[in-house]
């Protein structure tokens, strides 16, 4: 299994709060559509309620929006007035079919032996050269948050095995920075920038 089945109940009953919570300037997301070529094609993973598909569609994009909640899916699809897809991270099946794939703070929930078949997932998805980011929260392995959610909490260098495993990649950055979550509490994030190689 390659979702946890109480962090999906987690967003379910908690969508409407998730969905509302305030959220700062979206520096990184800006930054990572710089680097894509116009009107290019994106698939969002874990799109919660729907705000950066809000901006990459603004920005002229094709977004693709996705969530395994179907409480979160349905609070996204009222905010962007479009279909949101119901979609967990082992339905990916798509090959070549993406530019860029963003998934912001959502892998961090794939349980750890199941994350490198989800990598390898997205791999395959995008085409070649095309841009994939991730946002881990740092730690020793798997734990639940005083919320019941279930994080993998890689290091470094598991995170980099994850990915090696997944496929080749022509660019892989790993980057460090302090940030908190909807528990509130104060995490070291790891946060992935990696290109398929062509």
């Amino acid at each position: 299994m390659l979702h946890d089945p109480d962090t999906l109940a987690f967003y379910d009953r908690e969508a409407a709060a998730y969905a509302a919570r305030t959220r700062g300037e979206p520096v990184r997301l800006r930054a990572f559509l710089e680097q894509l070529r116009p009107r290019a094609r994106i698939l969002e993973l874990g799109c919660g309620g729907g705000q950066d598909a809000e901006l990459m569609a603004a920005a002229g994009f094709e977004v693709t929006p996705t969530d395994g909640s179907p409480g979160l899916a349905a609070q996204a699809q009222a905010r962007l007035g479009r279909p949101v897809r119901v979609m967990r991270f082992e339905e990916l099946d798509e090959v070549g079919a993406y530019d860029a794939v963003w998934a912001n703070a959502c892998l961090l929930h794939v349980p750890e032996d199941g994350l490198a078949d989800v990598l390898g997932r997205i791999h395959r998805a995008l085409k070649p050269g095309g841009r994939f980011y991730a946002g881990f929260k740092s730690g020793a392995g798997g734990d639940r948050d005083s919320l019941g959610r279930y994080y993998n909490f890689p290091t470094q260098e598991t995170l980099r095995a994850a990915y090696g495993a997944a496929g080749a990649w022509a660019e892989l950055e790993v980057t460090t920075g302090q940030g908190g979550g909807f528990d509130g509490v104060p995490r070291t994030w790891l946060h992935v920038l990696a290109v398929k190689g062509a």
